[in-house]
């Protein structure tokens, strides 16, 4: 029977990569101009795919504003079919949040222009987030096409499958199996059409064995629409071949395919094969500088200031959702395939940087203006300016040892609640400061005064309860306090909580205090020769022999009632670059400064290394013993579960044997977790930062990759990666930005316990990753802590309590990973998820301060009422709009 061949044509835009957006932004005006008016002047061109990502569009009219019209016509007219994205998001670098929102904005914006594509439609990324078929659902999309991610053996008969998410739902899912571009050339041309075309066509023939439907992309990067194509699939269809053509879309074409038949094959989770497409999964750790700024943005912006402005707009504060979306579209664009791989040239590098510096900024500024207007509004309520008020942007209520800098005329001070419960708190670190002068005016010109010196404080605060989503507010006294003790340095070997103790006498020792368990010598670091590229590590041809870095000298104890820790130095000599395929006989010192401490009332340890680096082409690990035996298998967090994952790949040994185009090192990218555990122990390391690990069951370690530094944009067959260097043939760009010889910092958690680990466990040590405790203090003694202090603003006329609540979940189980701002009117949108193996019932407090609920999806459609109590399902999430 003949075979149906859909020739898709599009383009693949690529915002920067080995070119900046500068350039990028120049090509695409000039090809959108030609774009448009071959659609307009020939019908026989029915339709054309501009890439599945809405900015584009965007970019373009901004210097073509008097198109827009005429691109209307044609998306409504299915001619140009744009979204579902905002930009091509990488789905495993960023928090999941940000690839929903990165598809709230594509979807909400096409349809605007008269249609958003309704499919799920990935063509470049590297890897597929497991919980994309449910995304992509409950945006109401019907379809998911993407080339990266599937073995071959999983798409040998049809490339067409059900692909399913943790919590079961599905979505009718299309590989591209030979990428976006096949069809990319077509021509009648005969050497093309025997020797190129008819054989792509007959290998996808013989993996769509239960469809007559065949999908042909035909485009590539920034490639311009080929004006000759209705012509040539006419003149295909005139040669002698068992295949018809046709001129088509994505979508016709998945209808065809899965109208005549329902595939029966389903593909379950994250998708990372590397067979027939890379997946270059150490880029996770290129340019460390670049996801640990990613990381601050988006966990102060989707945790702290959004959350925050809603408890601002309930009291009359007007939510800022303008800037919000400036500040969401940065990230957005820094989050495009490639720029949050950071596989890029140094100026493309460069721009992302100052685009999240920037939002960065803004989210800052947004935070304390939001909290100053709060805040000045209940001193002016309590008569009083010594008034610091605590805030709590998550749903539950928080209790524990709480992190303050406040300012003081006088070294001792006391902190009480409003009603005059005294507070206790310890110092952690108290300096006094020069107050400077004031100018004041006279009548006889300028005069300068003295200003007394005063107090910078850093202190802890015990056990203050702070209301879900909501504040309260304390007093400062101008006399002395409820101190517990002091901050004192220590001569002792080792620090502890209720929890764990560490020691650090002859060897490091690490003892969980409620069970026994002990982990000897718990971590070390070591340094390999990176001898790849920007896009993947490559370890030297030759071998390499690590450098282990294990000896260390103790540093600074300091000790006090609430917090204690202890200071640690690793000193090494490492070769200083690569030379050919060797490391260097030049060495340079390495330090690892290690910051160990432990607070009172916490269940993990807090673990910061800092470093300045100095040495060319390396990788640093850090390697934890983690008293698991069985590492088999193990977990790592993502959306909205902890994924079982293999520790081994089943492929590694004849990988090459077997045509993959990389070596298949179960090397994984992390959200925020990775948990090791079997019937006697487990461990889990937290971070959300540091995004790329490897569990290694030979040497009984779980290791998480700091950095890698390397000075290349594309390097040709690699250790790892044989043949062409990726994406820029017969090219390469130097990047010595890529080295990363600057000072760093990273910063995580370690626990560890008996049994098997509890998600619920795991994802509430997770959450005081995130910013949801923070603090405002009313003071006229120092306005450098926030720099908008230094200006006025109007202040707030509304009435507000010195303590509120507005929305508290009681169900321990459960969480919530957004609070946001309706997309359209002023509601409340949560969304909560449920990482655990059980349903759970949904117990929400405070509903009498709205008027609805209602259960929404994704794209923030009304789907029915929220029920109190209905339970959400096994690795489930759930989106709530409450006005």
């Amino acid at each position: 029977m003949t075979k149906t061949v859909f020739v898709v044509a599009h383009s693949h835009w690529d915002h920067e990569w080995y070119f900046t957006q500068e350039d990028s932004d120049i090509i695409l005006v000039e090809n959108l101009d030609y774009l448009i008016d071959t659609l307009e002047n020939d019908p026989a061109f029915t339709c054309y795919s501009f890439d599945g990502q809405f900015s584009i569009v965007e970019k373009y009219l901004k210097i073509r504003p008097e198109n827009k019209e005429r691109l209307l016509a044609l998306v409504e007219k299915k001619r140009l079919f744009i979204g579902p994205w905002y930009t091509q998001a990488d789905a495993l670098l960023g928090m999941t949040e940000s690839v929903i929102r990165n598809l709230l904005y594509g979807v909400k914006y096409a349809e605007s222009f008269g249609h958003s594509m309704n499919i799920g439609y990935a063509p470049d990324i590297f890897g597929q987030h497991a919980y994309l078929p449910s995304i992509y659902s409950r945006f109401g999309m019907d379809y998911s096409i993407f080339q990266r991610g599937v073995y071959n053996e999983q798409v040998a008969k049809n490339l067409n499958f059900l692909w399913e998410a943790p919590n079961k739902e599905t979505i009718k899912t299309n590989n591209i199996f030979y990428g976006y571009g096949p069809g990319k050339f077509l021509t009648t041309e005969e050497n093309y059409v025997n020797q190129r075309l008819l054989p792509i066509l007959d290998e996808l023939a013989r993996k769509n064995q239960d469809t007559n439907a065949i999908l042909l992309p035909a485009g590539g990067d920034q490639v311009i629409i080929n004006q000759a194509f209705p012509e040539t699939v006419k003149q295909l269809n005139e040669l002698d071949s068992a295949y018809e053509f046709l001129l088509s879309d994505y979508e016709t074409f998945m209808a065809a395919a899965w109208d005549e038949n329902n595939f029966p094959d389903t593909i379950s989770g994250e998708l990372l094969a590397c067979q027939k497409s890379r997946i270059h999964n150490t880029c996770r750790s290129e340019r460390y500088d670049i996801k640990r700024l990613n990381f601050e943005v988006e966990e102060l912006l989707i945790h702290e200031l959004e959350p925050l402005c809603l408890i601002g707009q309930q009291h009359g504060i007007k939510f800022p959702q303008n800037w919000l979306d400036q500040i969401w579209k940065k990230i957005f664009d820094s989050q495009a395939h490639n720029g949050i791989g950071a596989s890029n040239s140094d100026d493309a590098n460069h721009d992302i940087v100052v685009r999240l510096t920037s939002a960065l900024r803004q989210v800052k500024d947004l935070i304390n203006l939001v909290k100053r207007q709060l805040v000045g509004a209940i001193s002016s309520q309590l008569g009083t300016e010594d008034v610091v008020t605590l805030f709590n942007t998550d749903i539950k209520t928080q209790t524990f040892t709480r992190e303050l800098v406040l300012f003081s005329s006088k070294p001792s001070f006391g902190i009480r609640t409003v009603t005059g419960e005294a507070i206790e708190y310890v110092v952690k670190e108290q300096i006094s400061l020069d107050g400077g002068k004031r100018i004041i005016v006279t009548s006889k010109g300028e005069k300068e005064e003295e200003v007394p010196p005063y107090y910078r404080s850093t202190i802890l605060l015990k056990d203050v309860s702070v209301p879900a989503m909501g504040y309260t507010t304390l007093l400062m006294e101008d006399q002395s306090g409820v101190t517990i003790g002091t901050t004192e340095k220590s001569a002792t070997t080792s620090i502890e909580n209720e929890s764990f103790k560490f020691n650090f006498a002859d060897r490091l020792v690490i003892e969980n205090l409620q069970t026994g368990e002990r982990i000897e010598d718990p971590f070390h670091f070591d340094d390999t020769a990176d001898a790849g590229d920007s896009f993947d590590y490559s370890p030297l041809k030759s071998g390499d022999e690590a450098i282990i870095i294990s000896d260390y000298e103790r540093g600074t104890v300091t000790k006090n009632d609430l917090c204690q820790s202890v200071e640690l130095t690793h000193t090494v000599k490492l070769p200083a670059k690569l030379t050919g395929e060797k490391r260097s006989t030049e060495k340079v010192e390495f330090v690892i400064q290690t910051k160990v401490s432990l607070y009172t009332g916490e269940n993990f340890i807090r673990i910061t290394h800092q470093m300045n680096n100095q040495v060319l082409d390396h990788r640093v690990r850090v390697n934890w013993k983690t008293g698991v035996t069985d590492l088999a298998k193990h977990h790592a967090d993502q959306g909205y579960s902890a994924l079982e994952r293999l520790s081994t790949n089943p492929y590694q040994e004849n990988w090459r044997e077997l045509g993959f185009v990389e070596k298949p090192m179960p090397i994984y990218p992390l959200e925020s977790f990775v948990a090791l555990s079997d019937e006697k122990a487990h461990f889990t390391f937290h971070t959300g930062m540091i995004k790329e690990y490897q569990v290694e069951p030979e040497k009984e370690r779980l290791s998480v990759t700091l950095f890698r530094s390397n000075g290349l944009l594309g390097r040709d067959d690699l250790a790892w990666r044989p043949g062409r260097a990726s994406g820029i043939n017969n090219m390469v760009v130097e990047t010595p930005d890529g080295q990363m010889l600057t000072e760093m910092s990273f910063d995580y958690f370690v626990s560890f316990g008996e049994g098997r680990f509890d998600p619920t466990e795991a994802y509430e040590i997770s959450k005081k990753l995130f910013t949801t405790q923070d603090f405002y203090q009313v003071q006229s003694l120092n306005s450098y802590l926030n720099r908008v202090d230094r200006f006025n603003i109007p202040p707030l006329t509304n009435v507000v309590p010195s303590e509120d609540s507005l929305l508290k979940l009681e169900n321990k189980q459960l969480f919530m990973s957004t609070a946001k701002k309706e997309w359209a009117g002023d509601g409340m949108i949560i969304r909560l998820f449920n990482p655990n193996e059980t349903d759970e019932a949904i117990k929400l407090m405070n509903l009498d301060r709205f008027d609805s609920v209602k259960v929404v999806d994704l794209a923030e459609n009304v789907l029915n009422d929220f029920v109190q109590g209905q339970t959400l399902g096994a690795k489930d999430f759930l989106t709530l709009c409450l006005k």
